[in-house]
């Protein structure tokens, strides 16, 4: 069979928050899938971005006082910790702000335009008078026209699934300032969905099976799309023409030949996934680092690439309807297949982490528990089908400890340490009662791998722990541990132990897609090359070394799992807009308490409301470099980036506790719009926050406050 060319990627993440574990889920699905495909001999560019552009990030760098450009990068830098911590391996993040997505959107958007597929209307939009600016659909909120839910976007429902225009939203309100949008005339540009010829393409594309003859939607997709398709009494069907602008001010793209309208980030968003892939491909061409790597265009116009995208359900409707018919229309190939998932529930709740179900990916890391639990619980979990996913503690316990170690680790754990101390490390030969095991492992090959083509992991590892079943009762049968202890059963007891190791090894190959970092671990053990699906059809053989065995993974502990899910404390969960009266009241039922305990050693400072806490500006700040003050014993000179394109000076009292060395890189808190003060020594530019006890003879010592992984300099702490 010639080797696939697959082009793959996941939805674009928006730019304006970290990684949740609706994302993990999503590029773990997606990660399994690329790694199965490469373990299959085929090339596969994995692609994916940040979602740049928009209102929303607009309006959120203006609050921290920088610029979109430095917003979005600020929020890229953080993304590395959750892709490596999960071993999710793209093989390119890019922006939707590059200048590859520039250059495509505006092409795409002439090509487009050429067809006769851009008209331009007036139209009367929703503008908020005490912001200054037309309301983009996401910053309006009411009543949904359809089913009638409260609180619901201004462009779509998440409780009945319909699209619509803002306009037709009932009772809307602004989420900026909560007041009544008012309506205002504007020109906007609109992608004709609704013209006969898109209508008669897409209903083409929905039916007919890819080029490689698989469905290009699932049956539960398909059958929601046709809802679009059907007129009503005015044979008007849901297929509207898409509005694809915005007016300034906007962040985003400018339209070609139209000053002050840009590029709806919806337009933009999806092409993101090509401008990836451009942007890689143009650069690893360049340095020859890709085998077989093709020049973008050329790549992308070969019939025989595959293009496929996963993404949530939530955005069904963009990526099956509007993103093939502006691919096709522009002249470019259309997806493959469109894989759609469900959400991610806690104990069947909606994650919220105020009620204590909401799981914080970088949290789970720094707890020290096992990226490879999650992708093995999610993938247990996992089908073809648009299903939601549930994230039930006790499950995951249960599964990862039972399957994963019980089941599967436990086969190596019970047969190489008779392998090391009895036989050298070397295996031997096989018996006919594990040579019909062995065949029974490898004659699944085939199943597992069409399972894993069709994203259907859940019964690949159903499948997988069965076999690991076989595998067990074959080691219960024969009981190596008293073989060991029989005259003349060596010749048994090596024979058993290296069915095992055998028998391990094709495990380790099915499971591979799912836990890359364990395989690499298995490979090292067994001494064996790296692992692919073409490794089932062969055997490690009679002398083959292996290394001494080491415990592999750990099982999951309880404790782990309750500081994961901790809930927040009362002041934590209490909304910042708490007011006076209700403050006051807390205070009150605690002053008893509070006169006869003193933290830190000294009683808690007057209290304050919202508004005066909201004009100290603290930000987290780099140290880029430390020094001792000469003439002082207790400050250190350090020098800040608090992403601002310069340095701070500022002098703290902390020479007591720190080697100005062990500081230098680390991350800390600052006062940043604290009045420079002028000292002795110098200009000190703010304020390092750091906490220490009143009294010395307590508690001795001073500590600078130091952000998690994923903070980045210039982050404003809210």
């Amino acid at each position: 069979m010639s080797k696939r060319r697959l082009f793959v990627t996941t939805a674009l993440p928006y730019a304006n928050g970290k990684f949740h574990i609706g994302h993990i889920m999503e590029y773990i699905q997606a990660d399994i899938w690329v790694r199965f495909q490469r373990m299959q001999g085929n090339l596969v560019h994995f692609v994916c971005a940040d979602d740049a552009h928009g209102a929303p990030i607009m309006i959120a760098a203006e609050k921290a006082g920088i610029t979109p450009q430095e917003f979005v990068a600020g929020i890229s830098s953080g993304r590395k910790p959750y892709l490596e911590g999960f071993h999710i391996a793209f093989d390119n993040w890019h922006s939707t702000d590059g200048e590859e997505n520039h250059q495509l959107a505006k092409e795409i958007y002439l090509q487009l335009k050429n067809k006769g597929l851009i008209e331009v209307r007036e139209i009367e939009q929703f503008f908020d008078p005490e912001k200054g600016m037309f309301l983009p659909d996401r910053f309006i909120k009411g009543e949904c026209p359809k089913c009638g839910a409260k609180d619901q976007y201004g462009d779509s429902c998440e409780s009945c699934g319909a699209v619509y225009s803002p306009t037709e939203v009932k009772n809307p309100y602004s989420t900026l300032s909560g007041s009544s949008p008012i309506l205002k005339k504007s020109d906007h540009y609109f992608f004709k969905l609704s013209d006969p010829s898109c209508v008669q393409f897409l209903q083409n594309w929905i039916h007919t099976p890819n080029p490689q003859g698989r469905a290009r939607l699932q049956p539960e997709v398909l059958n929601k799309i046709k809802e679009w398709f059907v007129a009503d009494e005015s044979g008007k069907t849901g297929l509207g023409d898409w509005d694809i602008s915005r007016d300034a001010p906007y962040f985003g793209i400018e339209i070609p030949e139209a000053p002050g309208k840009y590029f709806y980030v919806w337009l933009d968003a999806p092409i993101g996934y090509l401008a990836s892939l451009k942007n890689y491909l143009d650069q690893n061409n360049t340095q020859k680092t890709i085998a077989e790597a093709l020049p973008f265009d050329q790549f992308l116009s070969d019939p025989s690439v595959e293009q496929y995208h996963f993404i949530g359900k939530d955005i069904t409707y963009f990526h099956t309807l509007f993103w093939p018919a502006m691919l096709h229309f522009s002249g470019r190939k259309t997806p493959s297949s469109i894989f759609v998932h469900g959400f991610i529930t806690v104990s069947g709740e909606k994650m919220s982490k105020s009620r204590g179900t909401g799981i914080d990916p970088l949290k789970y890391l720094s707890l020290g528990m096992n990226p490879e639990w999650l992708r093995y619980y999610l993938a247990a979990k996992l089908s073809s089908k648009v299903e939601d996913v549930d994230f039930n503690p006790d499950d995951f316990m249960l599964r990862v400890n039972s399957d994963l170690v019980g089941k599967y680790i436990n086969i190596a754990a019970r047969s190489a340490g008779f392998i090391h101390k009895q036989f050298n490390s070397k295996l031997g030969e096989i018996l006919p009662n594990g040579e019909s095991l062995l065949v029974s492992l490898q004659s699944s090959a085939d199943s597992i791998s069409n399972l894993y083509e069709e994203r259907e992991f859940a019964k690949v590892l159903r499948e997988i722990m069965a076999l690991a079943d076989k595998v067990n009762e074959y080691v219960d049968q024969n009981k190596p541990w008293e073989l060991a202890k029989k005259e003349n059963s060596q010749l048994e007891l090596h024979a058993v132990c290296t069915t095992c190791l055998e028998a391990f090894r094709y495990l380790s190959i099915y499971l591979k897609p799912v836990l890359p970092a364990l395989s690499e671990q298995v490979e090292s053990f067994l001494k064996c090359q790296t692992l692919t699906f073409s490794d089932a059809k062969t055997r490690l053989g009679a002398g083959h070394t292996v290394n001494p065995y080491k415990h592999l993974i750990q099982r999951v502990d309880e404790k782990m799992l309750d500081s994961l899910f901790d809930l927040p404390t009362e002041t934590e969960s209490t909304a910042s807009g708490v007011t006076p009266a209700i403050s006051e009241a807390i205070i009150s039922k605690n002053e008893d308490h509070a006169s006869l305990v003193k933290p830190g050693g000294e009683e808690i400072a007057q209290i304050i409301n919202i508004d005066e806490f909201a004009k100290v500006d603290l930000r987290v700040a780099q140290i880029v470099s430390c020094e001792s003050v000469e003439g002082s014993t207790k400050l250190l000179r350090l020098m800040l980036d608090v992403g601002e394109g310069r340095h701070r000076q500022v002098f703290s009292g902390i020479a007591s506790a720190y080697k100005p060395d062990d500081l230098v890189g680390k991350l800390t808190v600052m006062v940043a719009n604290l009045a420079p003060r002028k000292m002795k020594f110098g200009i000190s530019e703010g304020m390092v926050l750091a906490a220490s006890h009143v009294d010395e003879k307590i508690s001795p010592g001073i500590y600078i406050l130091h952000p998690w992984p994923g903070a980045v300099p210039g982050m404003r702490i809210h």
